[in-house]
């Protein structure tokens, strides 16, 4: 057992090393705007369709957002098992938002415009409601976001109700997905069932946000 959990930490370490270096994520969280129980930064972007889109737009709503790119292990740990995407499914045929950000800056790893997102969007298999691109990370800076993935949930009233990672096992491995807590389906269910979200803040884990240096 020890000699696994050193093997995989070991494998966790040169998956981080391989997504590059980034900027102060510390900075980017402290100056972050967003906390659980206050309401959710407001915002307007353009999607991948072309069409702006903004949280407002889906007042009333509850809302899912998730910080994505593309290059990121860990992202592809979550899209190439069909665990995203099937929490997209679940979530939207529920009544949903899932809006998927992307703050990559132009010439950084993951960063696409509209038609590569499309391209993204139809390869994988993706559910989310739109796919919204933040390339200046004005909103991921809002937000304190420095993962990919990291995931928030805002509720009907626009208040944000989680902020973390999307799930409890801190690797790249799909294989850990099948033991792991997801963290987003059980605040959902818990929010739907008008209770408050027992693990409303946890650690997000993947690569940093590409932000414009």
């Amino acid at each position: 057992m020890k000699a696994l959990t050193f093997a995989k930490a070991l494998a966790l370490a040169v998956v981080l090393s391989a997504c590059g270096p980034g900027v102060d994520m510390n900075a980017i969280a402290a100056n972050g705007t967003a906390k659980v129980g206050q309401p959710a930064p407001a915002f307007e972007l353009t999607d991948s369709t072309g069409k702006t889109r903004s949280l407002a737009e889906f007042a009333g709503k509850t809302v899912v957002l998730e910080w994505n790119n593309p290059g990121c292990p860990f992202v592809k740990k979550h899209y190439g098992s069909d665990n995203m995407q099937t929490q997209q499914r679940d979530a939207t045929a529920a009544g949903v938002v899932w809006l998927t950000i992307n703050s990559g800056a132009p010439g950084k790893q993951g960063h696409m415009d509209g038609e590569e997102a499309e391209e993204f969007r139809e390869d994988s298999g993706s559910a989310q409601t739109a796919y919204l691109l933040d390339p200046q990370g004005t909103v991921g800076r809002a937000y304190g976001a420095m993962t990919t993935p990291h995931m928030y949930i805002v509720d009907g009233d626009g208040v944000l109700r989680y902020a973390g990672g999307i799930d409890s096992r801190q690797s790249a491995d799909p294989d850990d997905i099948p033991d792991a807590t997801q963290y987003v389906p059980k605040a959902l269910s818990e929010l739907a069932a008008g209770k408050a979200v027992s693990e409303p803040v946890t650690r997000p884990y993947g690569c940093d946000v590409k932000y414009a240096n």
